[in-house]
This record gives C-alpha cells, structure tokens and sequence, in this order.
C-alpha cells in the first residue's frame, strides 16, 4: 500500500513537471525571431540604399549614409498588439548638437528667465523604433539626457493632451555607456505603450491616441553630411536579437 502510494505521488509530481515544461515550452514557441543573424531577411531594404544597412559579424549596422530616398528599414510583416525586445546600441557620438533641450518630467522644455527655451550641447547619435508603421509612434534611440524610450511625435505634439505627453516622457535615464549594449521591452497593446530599458521601466501604459491599429516595425534613419562632416545626429547604431511575441 505504501509503495503504491509513494508512486501515484511520484506520478503525480511528474505529470506536474511535464504539464510545467510544456506550457513554459509552449510561452517560448509564441516569440520568433524577426533578425536571422546572417542576412536582412523579412526586412525591406530601402530601394537605392547602396549597401548602408548591412549585417556585420552578426548584428544589423547602419552607418547613417544611405543613397534611398527613404532610409529606414521596414519588417515585411505588420503587427498589432505584441512585446517586442531588441538590443541596440549607439557605436560613436560623431556629431555635437548644440540644441538639446532640458525635457521636463511632464514632457515640456525648460525655460530661462526670458521664457525661452535652454539648449545645450551634446555628443549625440539618433536613432529610435518605430511601431505600427508609423514614425509618429517611435522609441527613441539617442544620447540625450532625458534616456531613451521617449516618444518625440507624441511629446512634441502641442494637439495632445498633457497627460499624454507627460506619459511618453522617460521615467529615468536608463541607458548604458556610448558603445555598450541596451535592451529595449516593448509592449503594444491597444493604444497603450509599455518600455522597459535595461530592466527599468521607463514608459508606462502610455496612450498614444490615434496610433494605427497594425503595421511594419521599422529602425530608424537620422542625419546628414553637408562636405563631409556631419550636419545632423546621425543613426551610428546597431542592433541584435530582434524577437516578437504577439499578443
């Protein structure tokens, strides 16, 4: 009797384990991978680009020169609501921007005496995610110092509400080193946005009214040479392990 016992316990244990395994399995099978790190397949290379958004030893490179008229690079596919997570990482701050605003925790710009915006200057490369096909809803990916994870088209947009451009704003500056590594997590679900950078949270349930309800996930072009030297950040980024789980 006790040895029957003891082996409808076992049993009972191992069918918990398995039933365990297999549902962490199956979460696991729910994400796929949208970069192969050999190629830039299920991505749109942007037509003229003239080899600018490359794969070098493994990562997606871009070196901010590309020849297309339209520079960014789009997914072949569209998503709706999903958690996407990305590494990234800005390779160098050529370029001095000498225009950076001090962003507020309620997304506005602060002032001097005069009412006037105080600007700053800044080693920067720019950068950023752009979701549902549209730039208006992108993460950014730059050296200010509000962090990364700010959304430029909501929070610049006098037509939103305050609250709306206070919720894209970073909660913190999250971001590593120029040169190191950053994680992004990024939840879509509905209108609201959630990004978690380098295990902080940074946006929280952001609305973004009026975003698309579906479209492509596309990495960001930013800057230009004006004889030889650059005249706008550029996009001197790469990026690793682009993985999607839709929701």
């Amino acid at each position: 009797m006790f040895n029957r016992l003891i082996t409808a316990v076992t049993l009972t244990t191992f069918l918990l384990i398995q039933t365990g395994c297999s549902a962490d399995a199956q979460e696991s099978n729910n994400w796929r991978s949208l970069f192969n790190g050999e190629d830039l397949s299920g991505w749109i290379i942007p037509e003229g680009d003239g080899g600018h958004w490359q794969v070098l030893d493994g990562v997606i490179d871009y070196d901010a020169m590309s020849q297309a008229e339209e520079k960014d690079l789009w997914s072949e596919e569209e998503f709706s609501d999903f958690v996407l997570t990305v590494d990234w990482r800005i390779k160098e701050t050529p370029f001095v921007n000498e225009n950076v605003p001090i962003i507020l925790p309620d997304g506005s710009n602060k002032l001097d005496e005069n009412g006037e915006v105080i600007r700053m200057s800044v080693p920067d490369s720019d950068s950023g995610i752009y979701l549902r096909g549209t730039p208006k809803a992108q993460v950014n990916i730059w050296t200010w110092p509000v962090g990364s994870g700010e959304v430029w088209g909501y929070r610049t947009d006098p037509d939103m509400p305050e609250e709306v451009r206070a919720a894209v704003t970073p909660s913190m500056h999250a971001d590593n080193h120029i040169g190191e590594w950053n994680t992004f997590e990024i939840t879509m679900e509905g209108e609201h946005l959630t990004v978690v950078l380098n295990g902080h949270t940074v946006i929280e349930e952001a609305h973004l009214p009026g975003v698309p309800e579906s479209g492509a996930i596309g990495l960001q072009h930013h800057g230009h040479m004006e004889d030889g030297e650059w005249a706008s950040s550029p996009s001197l980024v790469q990026f690793r392990n682009i993985n999607i789980r839709e929701l």
